[in-house]
């Protein structure tokens, strides 16, 4: 997908991506908020990946919902292998900054995670959010499972009708199944608004309520 605008705002061209590395970034497995495990088997959960822009911000948004168990931040969707944050803020990785969100299907609705998502990002910014510009703050839904990707298309399809009837602009949300590799970022970015609460957050939504979830919402 091509976005205007500058070169940041533009795929790279898959040969001419950064190399990455083998080993992925060390990370301390503890969540900073609740001392679970942010990477483990997740035996018995459902994970799914919610790009929305900076992932700080997006991150807090889901580790506050009860029934999610864990949360983490990453990159995923391009072609640089276990990248660092430099190296994707460049825009020659295609990777989208992104929220890996495991959760127990049991205790939150799928729909109340998809309501999370729409309502607290602008889904029609293209390869941006805001003043955030790249490649890197692409919208994006990545599915782990056909039932969430089914779900994620009927969301869209439905935000989009309120979307229009607000006079807002086509959203251009990647909704993606199979969900691409997860590469966990770095340790300093993983919760970061738990461990300095007053920084930079540049998340904000459309004001559109989504239709979904309404009435699964815990």
């Amino acid at each position: 997908m091509l976005g205007i605008g500058g070169w940041k705002q533009r795929m790279v061209d898959p040969a001419r991506a950064l190399p990455g590395r083998d080993a992925p970034m060390p990370i301390h497995n503890v969540h900073h908020v609740h001392g679970r495990p942010i990477a483990c088997a997740f035996d018995g959960l459902q994970l799914v990946q919610f790009g929305m822009g900076c992932f700080w911000g997006a991150e807090r948004k889901f580790w506050a919902l009860p029934g999610v168990f864990t949360t983490a931040v990453g990159y995923a969707g391009g072609y640089t292998p276990n990248p660092s944050y430099e190296e994707v803020c460049s825009g020659e990785t295609g990777h989208a900054e992104v929220v890996l969100v495991a959760y127990a299907a049991a205790d939150i609705a799928f729909d109340a995670l998809l309501r999370t998502f729409w309502e607290n990002h602008d889904p029609t910014q293209g390869m941006r959010q805001g003043n955030d510009i790249g490649t890197q703050y692409r919208s994006v839904i990545h599915c782990s499972t056909q039932a969430q990707f089914d779900a994620a298309i009927a969301s869209r399809d439905a935000y989009q009708q309120r979307l229009r009837d607000a006079g807002h602009a086509a959203i251009t949300t990647e909704i993606v199944f199979p969900a691409p590799t997860f590469h966990y970022a770095e340790d300093e970015h993983q919760q970061y608004l738990s461990k300095h609460p007053f920084g930079y957050c540049g998340l904000g939504g459309t004001g559109v309520a989504c239709p979904v979830g309404i009435d699964a919402m815990p």
